[in-house]
This record gives structure tokens, sequence and C-alpha cells, in this order.
């Protein structure tokens, strides 16, 4: 089973914390969408059959699109994939596009049925500093509005260790969430990216970086609150009600293949990587003209090896010693117990016997869980 995304690169305006390739020029969104359904349709052989497991439609922002392009971009996508056993199809959303029509059309006449929102914070300062387009109760009636409309899977992602922040207001907003009636919670810590509005206020001197004692304390009070409501931590950065974890981002971190297409969109084919240009322009003509902008790059054993240890690592399911041994060999296992046992030792990882031989990470240590992986690389 295989999975593909969709990359949407438009915005109404750009968020001060957002470094993906997105723009705000809507003028070439006609020719975006024609040179999207041309990639669909010639890459679809590279997936060999393989069914369709998961859809997902990224950006960006992907409800900018009305309604009859995404139809006409399903019409290419069933023309060309096995979609008949495809378990979940997600479309990302800003709270203030959902409108009550918006929604019901998205249900009743499209296969998606689970939408991510893009609400970052519960507080309206906070929405006024990363530049989000909604407020606050903006984003609890959008909630409401999709499950009037009929989606009972709705994720929402929030942003925490933003400038000032306190753990008083960071649980405020994790109240918030708990009580909507989602089913998912994408929380990230707060990233300086290069470039953007927030970096260079960091780098001026107007806000200042929360300590990383007090991001701790934000994390350890995001995991108590979630297992509190009863949600599982499957992932590092994700939360779910029981069984309900996002099976699209989940199969990136078990190493399934993906078709990634639009601008700056990667894929992976369980050997290489490649990924589009990250400019809409030369997207459009690339792949307009039968020349499409791409570049590739093959991954060699080391590297299978330490993707294979970051991205299972971050999940509650961790490294599964009989499959890390049948894919790389008894010398990577041996390399990988070797430097795993201090660790063990020291109660940051943990073996378990029942039902199969695995190691994971513990609670206490997916706060420092990049430092503790790439001690274990080749």
């Amino acid at each position: 089973m295989a999975g593909l995304y969709v990359h949407v690169p438009f915005c109404t305006q750009r968020c001060s914390y957002c470094d993906f390739y997105t723009q705000t020029d809507s003028r070439l969104r006609t020719d975006y969408l024609r040179a999207l359904r041309r990639e669909l349709a010639e890459r679809a052989a590279e997936l060999d059959h393989e069914p369709l497991d998961t859809i997902y439609f990224g950006g960006g922002t992907p409800s900018q699109l009305p309604i009859d392009a995404l139809r006409a971009i399903f019409r290419t996508i069933r023309a060309h994939y096995d979609v008949s056993s495809c378990r979940e199809i997600t479309l990302e959303a800003n709270p203030d596009d959902l409108s009550a029509d918006y929604l019901r059309q998205l249900h009743s006449q499209l296969p998606i049925r689970r939408i991510s929102l893009g609400v970052q914070s519960f507080d309206d300062a906070d929405l006024l500093r990363l530049r989000r387009r909604h407020d606050s109760q903006g984003a609890i009636r959008a909630v409401g509005r999709c499950l009037e409309a009929g989606f009972t899977d709705i994720s929402i992602d929030l942003i925490y260790g933003l400038p000032d922040q306190t753990p008083e207001a960071w649980a405020r907003n994790l109240d918030v969430a708990f009580r909507l009636g989602v089913s998912h919670l994408s929380a990230y810590h707060l990233t300086y990216e290069a470039g953007t509005p927030l970096h260079r206020q960091l780098l001026s001197g107007r806000i200042h970086a929360i300590s990383e004692d007090v991001s701790v304390r934000l994390y350890r009070l995001l995991i108590e609150r979630a297992a509190r409501a009863g949600w599982e931590h499957y992932e590092v950065s994700n939360f779910s009600l029981p069984g309900r974890f996002a099976r699209h981002n989940s199969a990136y971190w078990t190493g399934a293949r993906y078709i990634g297409v639009g601008p700056s969109a990667h894929s992976y084919d369980g050997r290489a990587r490649s990924w589009n240009v990250a400019s809409l322009p030369a997207y459009v003509t690339g792949n307009l003209s039968g020349r499409p902008d791409r570049e590739r790059e093959v991954t060699d054993d080391d590297m299978r090896y330490n993707e294979y240890l970051m991205t299972r690592l971050r999940t509650m399911w961790g490294i599964s010693l009989p499959h890390l041994r049948d894919t790389f060999g008894p010398r990577r296992l041996a390399h990988f117990l070797r430097h795993a046992t201090p660790y063990i030792a020291s109660g940051r990882l943990v073996r378990l016997h029942d039902p199969a031989d695995t190691i994971r990470l513990t609670e206490e240590a997916f706060f420092v869980s990049d430092g503790i992986i790439s001690s274990l690389f080749a």
C-alpha cells in the first residue's frame, strides 16, 4: 500500500513562522491545476499498480481550492490510481475557509473524510503574532461546522514554545483542544526558521526564545493532559484517541512508499528520494512542456538505516529487532544493541518482549529524542 501527497502552494497571507513553499499570488492557479493533473497521470506508473492507502492534501492552504478544482483532481486520481482500498483522505484547511456550504460540498461531493485544521493557538494574541487569519472563536466555530457537516475525523495543529509563553497559557490551549470533540492533535514546538519574520524578530532582539526548562515543562504538560484525556501519544508530536492515529503520516514514519505531486513535493520509492522544484512558475513550465524539474537522490545502506531509526523511534511502535535484523542484517542489529544498551540502562529506552522483541523511547526521552537517535546512527 502506498501514499499520495498533493501540495497546494496557495495561501492568502504568509504566517510569520512558516518556511514551507507557499505563495500568495493565485494567478497561476489554473495553470497549476493543469500541471498537477498532468504530473498525477504521468507518475502513476511509479507505483507499479500498488493501491493507494492514503491521500493527503497539504500546503500551503488546500482549502483555498474551490470544490470544482478538487473534483477535477479526484477525477484524475481515480483514472490513474487504484483507490479501491484507500482508507484515509485528508484535507488541510484554515478555519476561516470552512464555511458551512464548503464543508457540506466537501462531504457530499468528494471522498474527503478527514480534516486537518491549522489552528496553532486558542490565544488571540498568539494568533496575531503568528499572522493567522482567524481568531480563537473562529477556530472553535470551524470545528463545530466540521462536526455538523458529518466529519468525525478531525485533527488540529497547535504550536507551543512561543515567545513569553507560560505553562498556564499553554494549559488553557490544551483545555480547549481536548474538549472540542476532535480525534487527533499535532503539537509542534516553535522552530525559528531562517528567513521567516519570527526569526528576524529573534535576531533583532524584539522577541526572545523561551528557555529549555520552560520548553520541557510545556511538553510534559502536553503529555500529561493527553494521558488524562485518554489519548495515545503515538509519535513525538502527535496524539490521538485510541486507534485514531493519522495513517498517512504514520506511513512516512514506517518507510512506506509515497508519491508527492505539486511544487516542492517529495517522494520516496523505498530506495530513492525525489523532489519537485520549489517554484510554481518552474513547476508549471516543466510539467506542461514534458520536462519536469525534479531532482533525485539514491539512498545508500547507511542512509536507509539511519532514516529507519530516526522515523521509527519517534513512534510508540519503536524498533522491532527481528525486523531490523531481517532488513539490515545481523551486523546492524549488533551495532544498534551495543549503542542502545546504555540508554536502556538509564531508562531512556525500554525493551519490550511482548508481543515482539521491540525497543522504543520512553515518554521522558521523547523531548530529547533527536540526540538519542542520532547517537545510534551508523
